[in-house]
């Protein structure tokens, strides 16, 4: 399938699947109740909000009509709810802010990446590639996410951890987040942008391809078209060393360094949060450097880590 006619699928999916997300009454329109046969809105109920005819709307369901303009985009855009996020994507399965299909170069950490980070000093880092691939992690990241892996595993490409995997797919994972559901939307969500800006990346249709058929959660999220912005966010966090912790993870493009992220996690100033990150950071100390540790919230003395 060429990159033309998989966008165009994409763009289609997209907008019958948060047409029939949007009921009547959210956009002033009466509801027959049972005489409506689709759920959500009608094709010709969206394409009037939108300011289209039903046929031209029905040909980008298709797949069809090609080179919708942005005006139209951002008509069905405002039509449709979508917020500033789900916006940018729409623009992105049509073809109109994505690049032309081309190679897409290989991932690997420069040693400016490794300096940006280490301008973090002892906060959790995580550098995450366009398909959510671990590419880095310092010693505070890889405690806080994974100390139950490898910590040179993004070294080596074949043995890299995926995010996205590793939210679904691993226990340890899964019991770090207080709230998983509202992890599992936001992962699935960034996913789908991913999708909209490489979709022709073959690595990332067979991440989404194993996620779908070992994860009945990813599917079902999957299958809602949702998008999230890679900004911030706040979550609590269940560690097995430092106990729970509310944090903020903040998302940072890496300058020249096309879909490579980079995940900073703090916790507000004076909080019991950033208590624990403190923590977890003299405990990752070698044994002949560590001050005297504070005992945990719950009185005990957390276990080296390794």
């Amino acid at each position: 399938m060429n990159d033309t006619t998989q966008g165009k699928s994409l763009l289609g999916e997209f907008l019958s699947t948060r047409r029939a997300q949007l009921k009547p009454e959210h956009v002033g329109l009466p509801d027959y109740g049972d005489r409506r046969r689709v759920p959500g809105l009608r094709r010709e109920e969206l394409a009037q909000l939108a300011g289209v005819s039903t046929a031209y709307y029905i040909r980008l369901e298709q797949g069809l009509s090609l080179n919708a303009s942005p005006q139209v985009l951002d008509a069905l855009a405002t039509a449709l709810r979508l917020d500033d996020a789900e916006r940018r994507h729409l623009h992105s399965l049509s073809g109109e802010a994505r690049p032309r299909r081309r190679r897409l170069p290989g991932e690997r950490v420069t040693a400016a990446v490794r300096q940006l980070m280490d301008a973090f000093g002892d906060s959790p880092v995580v550098v995450v590639g366009r398909r959510s691939d671990v590419l880095a992690w310092n010693r505070c990241g890889h405690a806080l996410f994974a100390g139950h892996l490898a910590p040179d595993s993004p070294d080596r490409a074949a043995a890299r951890p995926n995010t996205a995997r590793m939210v679904f797919l691993d226990a340890h994972t899964r019991e770090l987040y207080v709230d998983w559901p509202r992890k599992a939307r936001d992962v699935v969500g960034k996913l789908r942008q991913a999708v909209g800006v490489y979709p022709d990346d073959p690595q990332l249709a067979a991440l989404i391809g194993e996620l779908t058929v070992h994860s009945v959660e990813f599917a079902t999220l999957w299958a809602e078209h949702r998008v999230r912005a890679w900004d911030t966010a706040e979550y609590r966090m269940r560690h097995p060393l430092i106990g729970e912790l509310d944090v903020l993870q903040h998302t940072l493009a890496v300058p020249r360094e096309q879909g490579m992220k980079l995940v900073v996690t703090t916790a507000a100033p004076g909080s019991a949060g950033q208590a624990a990150l403190q923590l977890l950071g003299q405990a990752l100390v070698p044994a002949v450097d560590k001050p005297p540790i504070a005992r945990s919230a719950a009185g005990g003395v957390p276990p080296r880590l390794v």
